[in-house]
């Protein structure tokens, strides 16, 4: 297999503090050599960096996930300017909109999501975005922004939604989802969706794949996806791998 990207891992939390080298190892023993480290809150941004200070593999990215809502405050919008700005991370993100939790302010949602959307742009940086039951909502907020470019990851949308996303430059993130049958529509994108707009991740610790159901999940995993989408498309797992890592070197700006 060649080489492979997780764009989308959570290395930095503490499932992976007891054997984080042995996770990193065991990526790299199978071709992935680089994993994109998305943040969800501001208190977690130094320990993040830390993280990623140890493996030049480990690219992070720095954001306010929307369902960690009640921990953000307008200061962490203002803080993340200078943490952008500083650590020059290669993606904005974790950040996004949730309407699947109930409960959580909508509006207030959009809020923090368009605040990072706008440092987004000025400092030419992508966005890694999440977008459970919101994915519509997501594109009128990258409308209304505009000159954005990023990720949608764990796409669980439909078909004319990622056409749409594709028109605005986005890319679309399947992870462990795609390999359970019952899967049909996320099955069916994988099989003809462009491969130029396809990345490939975990979402480690979270969403194993079916072969490792309810275990934590981590970034060796990723070749499963990977031969998924190949047997739905009917065409070699090298060429899923080749194409998918091209388009996070691109998006990323990792050489």
């Amino acid at each position: 297999m060649p080489l492979l990207i997780d764009t989308h891992c959570h290395l930095d939390v503490d499932e992976f503090d007891r054997d984080r080298h042995e996770v990193i190892a065991r990526a790299h023993e199978v071709g992935v050599r680089h994993q994109i480290v998305p943040a969800i809150d501001a208190a977690g941004w130094p320990k993040l960096r830390e993280v990623c200070a140890r493996d030049d593999g480990l690219h992070a990215a720095y954001g306010l996930h929307p369902l960690l809502l009640d921990r953000h405050e307008d200061a962490h919008l203002d803080e993340l300017r200078g943490w952008l700005e500083r650590e020059r991370p290669v993606a904005v993100g974790e950040c996004g909109l949730d309407y699947f939790v109930e409960g959580l302010d909508r509006e207030r949602q959009q809020q923090v999501f368009e605040r990072q959307l706008e440092l987004a742009r000025g400092f030419d940086l992508p966005v890694i975005v999440h977008a459970r039951r919101a994915v519509d909502a997501v594109i009128a907020s990258i409308r209304r922004v505009g000159g954005l470019r990023g990720v949608v990851h764990s796409f669980s949308g439909s078909q004319e939604e990622a056409k749409q996303l594709w028109k605005l430059g986005f890319l679309l993130g399947l992870g462990g989802p795609v390999t359970y049958e019952r899967a049909n529509r996320l099955r069916k994108l994988a099989a003809s969706m462009p491969l130029e707009f396809l990345l490939l991740e975990t979402d480690a610790p979270d969403q194993p794949d079916s072969q490792h159901r309810g275990q934590r999940n981590e970034p060796a995993r990723i070749t499963r996806v990977a031969q998924t989408i190949a047997e739905l498309r009917g065409i070699d797992a090298e060429e899923v791998a080749r194409t998918t890592t091209a388009n996070a070197m691109r998006l990323f700006a990792i050489s």
